[in-house]
């Protein structure tokens, strides 16, 4: 059927999407201006993610691989060292392990992330019950989103940007991505330090369980120990919860478990600076001046074993990575430094996709709650944008040059735009 399959009649859904992205901005005009009823907003966002539900993965599998993870759990096995292709996994195999991406690499989820995979797995319709878990976390961070515009004197309309945003809808409702678990409780951390008496505890759990949902709100924790008046305790608390969270993986994994090394060192898509960073270096041949550069190291200090362990990093990807990586540092320090928290962590979690090596469309999930508050036009024209990187995957063209330039150059027009005019 044409509804249920998005990936079969693509062109169509990019239709559909427009359509959706038009209706916001109406409903935003429609509704400013006015006491806008909170409720209806709600209800809304419920039903457009009840209509989606029954949607199967069909434009990205990752919601099979949660459920395969939690299956891998509740048999008493450990996803973070057994990939799904270990034969120590065979009495596991199953239809759904037949239709799984990346059966070579183990698990990158953290842990919390993988309890609720596991609770998923124990229960009948297993890809159902997650994505219904996952829209019901989803509705509550809409209503948290509500509760924060009301607070910080936003105009509530604005939350529409997030709540009826067909890239959060269709990539948690339809696709059902675990991000939605990080962002929940992303937004609840903010939420609870920003009551007038600020429970920094429960904050500091929170923060922690987002971390334990998804490794990326660790950047954020600077900014919500400013926001809870009490720096270091806050700090303190929450890497406390998180590395003891963490230290069962690494006690099993032996370190940092292999499926994360492989992610970091491996997975390229849609990288907005690296794509064309990567083969600007590759151009400029850095390979063989590295190269010759360590050749003159070995022979300089003799200790050609030492050197010999860099050779296989030299490649212009993994340069690419290591200055972005640099480049990353001085923009998170600034967005640490502003005092709005909402602007705040719209920069942390934009900077990270802006230097990232991968940027898959529900990525843009983790800034779009503040961006909606921010009402940044930028942000929420990429949410619309980004659905232009699966006709790659699912039409046969090519990503790089022209696919990529539609996406990022009216993304970096707007944001050049916008600077300009907050200039002004």
């Amino acid at each position: 059927m044409f509804i249920f399959h998005l990936s079969e009649h693509l062109v169509a859904t990019l239709l559909l999407v427009a359509v959706g992205f038009v209706g916001v901005w109406l409903a935003e005009r429609w509704l400013g201006g006015s006491p806008t009823p909170v409720l209806f907003i709600l209800v809304v966002a419920a039903l457009l993610r009840v209509l989606l539900l029954p949607l199967p993965p069909s434009l990205s599998d990752d919601v099979n691989r949660y459920v395969w993870d939690g299956q891998v759990l509740d048999a008493g096995l450990n996803p973070y060292v057994l990939p799904p292709d270990d034969p120590e996994l065979t009495p596991l195999r199953n239809e759904l392990w037949e239709g799984l991406p990346h059966r070579d690499v183990a698990t990158v989820y953290p842990p919390l992330a993988e309890i609720l995979f596991a609770f998923s797995a124990a229960l009948p319709a297993s890809i159902l019950t997650l994505k219904t878990a996952l829209v019901l976390l989803d509705l509550g961070s809409c209503s948290l989103l509500l509760m924060l515009a009301r607070r910080w004197r936003y105009p509530p309309e604005r939350v529409l940007w997030y709540a009826w945003n067909p890239l959060v809808t269709v990539e948690i409702a339809g696709m059902g991505h675990v991000d939605a678990l990080g962002v929940a409780l992303v937004i609840l951390t903010t939420f609870l330090l920003a009551l007038p008496t600020r429970r920094i505890v429960t904050g500091t759990l929170a923060a922690a369980g987002a971390v334990l949902a998804k490794l990326v709100p660790l950047l954020a924790l600077p900014v919500w120990a400013r926001q809870s008046g009490r720096s270091r305790v806050f700090l303190a608390g929450a890497l406390a919860v998180t590395l003891a969270g963490l230290l069962p993986v690494v006690m099993t994994s032996g370190g940092i478990p292999p499926g994360l090394v492989e992610y970091g060192v491996s997975w390229e898509f849609n990288g907005p600076v690296f794509e064309p960073l990567w083969r600007a270096l590759d151009r400029i041949d850095l390979r063989d001046g590295v190269e010759k550069g360590l050749d003159r190291l070995k022979d300089q200090t003799g200790n050609h074993d030492f050197w010999n362990h860099f050779y296989p990093f030299n490649y212009p990807q993994f340069w690419a990575k290591l200055l972005l990586s640099i480049g990353l540092l001085p923009t998170l320090i600034w967005a640490w430094r502003t005092d709005d928290t909402a602007r705040s962590m719209r920069r942390v979690f934009g900077s990270v996709i802006v230097f990232s090596a991968t940027v898959y469309p529900w990525y843009a999930l983790w800034v779009l709650p503040w961006a909606a508050l921010n009402r940044h036009v930028a942000w929420l024209a990429l949410s619309a944008l980004l659905f232009l990187s699966y006709l790659p995957r699912f039409l046969d063209v090519p990503l790089y040059p022209w696919i990529h330039a539609l996406i990022w150059l009216p993304f970096a027009a707007l944001m050049l735009a916008r600077r300009r005019w907050s200039t002004r």
